[in-house]
């Protein structure tokens, strides 16, 4: 009995040492872990998937992968609040997307040990992009971008990060917001390395795809992370599982990178407890470098 007990408690400790070392790998490397998670409205009628019954296993999820720089979708405040509350090594940023401050944020968290954050910025995805809570086009509701530029403690560097989640009814809209993020990427300084991330609610192939990841006659090159590591990306890679494991469908979650990031593997997350699920969507993850891992720290910030 005595040994049965030394057992579990020697367990336990290699269980509960294990969490910070994990941690401790990620961020002794130079390479970036992101994560893009549609974490599914919280006050939407799911039943025995309802938020309550599977946010701790969104934050298992989470910890699992233990990402750097995590991008949030459908977050709505008092979701936003759990995930800084139990992400204690964490600094989240979003706020909420309609006019009176309602409604969904695309939040982004990011190590708080790590990085620093020295812009932060929001955008409406519409012919009037500063004007909080505006649509345009055939867009059903209001929807935005969030975006940061951080400072990368552990490589000397600065990087922005570019966090959104499309219409899910307007195709003009989808079109259109893909033309305006690449156009937002376009216009941040030269050589500016930049990870965009989010629901896309598109197809590998739809225009809102070619609009982000085509090429331009503004030369920007933007690679998706999952196309670029596996040979065959389309194949049972839908990210939209209906809290039923599905992987048939489109690939509508992605995470993609300028030139300045080499992507270094990519993956969709399907964890689950015995077949329950974090949430409607997979999360998807992405381990990137700097292209030029051995260029020399940047002087200011």
């Amino acid at each position: 009995m005595k040994e049965t007990k030394y057992i579990v408690i020697l367990l336990l400790v290699f269980h509960w040492l294990s969490v910070p070392v994990l941690g401790q790998e990620a961020n002794e490397s130079g390479r970036i872990r992101v994560m893009s998670f549609n974490i599914r409205y919280g006050e939407a009628r799911d039943g025995e998937n309802h938020w309550v019954h599977r946010k701790e296993t969104v934050i298992e999820t989470i910890m699992n992968y233990l990402p750097d720089v995590l991008g949030t979708q459908e977050t709505l405040e008092f979701q936003a609040q759990y995930l800084s509350e139990n992400l204690a090594d964490y600094t989240y940023v979003g706020r909420a997307r309609q006019a009176d401050g309602q409604g969904e944020h695309v939040g982004i968290l990011f190590r708080t040990e790590r990085f620093d954050k020295l812009i932060e910025g929001h955008f409406w995805l519409s012919e009037n992009p500063d004007q909080p809570g505006s649509k345009s086009w055939d867009s059903s509701l209001p929807r935005m971008v969030t975006w940061l530029k951080l400072w990368d403690r552990k490589n000397g560097r600065s990087f922005y990060v570019v966090n959104t989640h499309f219409d899910h009814r307007g195709s003009q809209a989808r079109a259109e917001s893909a033309a305006l993020i690449r156009a937002f990427v376009a216009s941040l300084p030269e050589d500016a390395p930049v990870i965009i991330m989010g629901d896309f609610n598109a197809a590998i192939g739809s225009e809102p795809y070619r609009n982000l990841f085509g090429q331009r006659e503004d030369s920007l090159a933007i690679a998706d992370t999952f196309a670029e590591t596996h040979a065959d990306p389309d194949e049972q890679s839908g990210t939209f599982n209906h809290f039923r494991g599905e992987n048939a469908g489109a690939r509508i979650d992605w995470i993609g990178v300028t030139s300045e990031f080499s992507t270094i593997e990519a993956d969709i997350d399907r964890f689950n407890l015995d077949g329950r699920y974090p949430s409607d969507h997979y999360p998807v993850n992405a381990e990137i470098e700097f292209a030029d891992v051995d260029a020399p720290e940047e002087s200011g910030r």
